[in-house]
């Protein structure tokens, strides 16, 4: 049987002036267009690898270009459209993948790349969904260890700021809301840390440094804050946590690390206003 949104390998049974017709063992048959040979040639009774899928007027068609993900996979695929029915994603092939309103758990935008699931529809057709989660897999014990740093696509918000990530684009990792300082959302990637792993395997992870890491890179900061603003700043240890997230991206726990440090070293001293830079 021909499978839509697979590869199929099939023996080429007759050539038309506009494509070869492509049979199974059964002798059910899909059109390869001539304009879909990417380069190859192919004669009578010779066996091919294609991936078929439906053309704008819902025929079966095949084709020897290589979508990016196939159906029952997962993806990293830019959005290149939108109609008020869904969003298209660019897959590789003539075709774009087309994603609808109820398959997406957050808004699609423009030019951002996403992970999607290519899955089949009601209606036969090849779609997506943003609802990756059951499809990933959980990475193999050894595979990480804690302190590896890793990249990640974010795929989905849990409980507040609790970020879902994929691991290579492929292995389960979650990303507590006080284990990062910046915004992150659906699609954006970033390089964590790992941090723990949790005994159903999903990967704990981290954005944040290592505690004497981060207070050293936070400690340039905000040296790096007063030089530019000859050498004062309303900052102090005082000041309320969302301004000090906002402004230098960490917490107020780490920013008190780094102005103590810094005070220690004879380089600021804080008063009631602010905090001076000395030298």
């Amino acid at each position: 049987m021909i499978e839509v949104g697979k590869y199929n390998k099939l023996v080429v049974s007759k050539e038309r002036d506009f494509g070869f017709f492509l049979k199974d063992e059964r002798g059910e048959e899909v059109l390869l267009p001539k304009s879909l040979l990417d380069g190859n040639t192919i004669n009578l009774d010779d066996e091919v690898e294609v991936f078929v899928y439906l053309d704008s007027s819902d025929r079966r068609v095949a084709t020897m270009k290589k979508p990016i993900i196939t159906v029952g996979e997962v993806g990293y695929l830019e959005v290149v459209s939108q109609s008020s029915f869904g969003a298209f994603c660019n897959n590789g092939l003539e075709k774009d993948l087309f994603v609808p309103i109820r398959e997406q758990r957050f808004k699609l935008l423009d030019g951002k790349k996403y992970l999607i699931h290519a899955y089949i529809d009601k209606t036969g057709r090849i779609a997506g969904t943003t609802e990756v989660d059951g499809y990933l897999d959980v990475a193999e014990e050894g595979s990480f260890k804690v302190d590896d740093v890793v990249s990640c696509i974010t795929y989905a918000r849990s409980g507040g700021e609790t970020l879902k990530v994929a691991i290579d684009g492929k292995y389960r990792g979650i990303i507590l809301g006080n284990e990062h300082d910046e915004v992150i959302y659906p699609g954006d990637t970033v390089e964590a840390r790992v941090k723990r792993i949790y005994e159903d395997g999903v990967i704990g992870l981290s954005t944040r440094k290592k505690r004497l890491d981060a207070r050293e890179e936070i400690k340039e900061k905000i040296l790096s804050y007063l030089k530019k603003n000859n050498g004062f700043m309303e900052f102090n240890d005082k000041s309320n946590p969302e301004d000090i997230k906002r402004e230098f991206k960490t917490s107020k726990n780490y920013f008190k690390m780094a102005l103590g440090g810094l005070m220690k070293e004879g380089r600021i001293e804080q008063g009631p206003e602010g905090t001076k830079l000395i030298k």
